[in-house]
């Protein structure tokens, strides 16, 4: 069997499991050969017939990492890092979209349940909590201080 041939079925092997961006499915892949055209030019015919695919990978990532109490911040990040084009993220990751605000209230009560915060270190500690899992400072100073504002 030919390299191309070998790295053409570990490619489909490995995007029958799951989707992967192209960079993802490029650096799975470069182990396997000596040859980076060939890679490329694999990557291109998988992209081309409609095998792989970065906006269906960012649909799928984005409803995985928000199933999960992701924010958007945490999960642009993580797509960037994918080497997801901007335009798609922000197709995915549109704030009008989402109802982003009840995923972080959701995930604030899963985390702490539903007493509200008493004093300011608590509400502190929720604020890193949520900023840790990606939501906006602004965001979350609405939820949390909306009182006092």
């Amino acid at each position: 069997m030919s390299e191309q041939a070998e790295l053409e079925q570990a490619a489909i092997r490995l995007l029958a499991i799951r989707e992967h961006s192209r960079l993802e499915l490029q650096r799975k892949l470069q182990a396997r050969t000596e040859q980076p055209e060939l890679l490329q030019e694999l990557l291109d015919r998988l992209q081309a017939e409609g095998y792989q695919s970065d906006g269906r990978f960012a649909e799928q990532y984005v409803e995985s990492r928000k199933a999960k109490g992701f924010g958007p911040v945490r999960i642009g990040r993580e797509l960037r890092e994918r080497g997801v084009d901007s335009v798609l993220i922000e197709q995915w990751l549109d704030p009008h979209a989402t109802d982003w605000s009840a995923l972080l209230q959701s995930c604030c009560r899963r985390k702490f349940g539903n007493a509200v915060p008493g004093d300011y270190r608590e509400r502190a500690k929720r604020a890193r909590f949520l900023e840790y899992r990606g939501f906006p400072v602004e965001m979350i100073r609405n939820e949390l201080w909306a009182d006092d504002i």
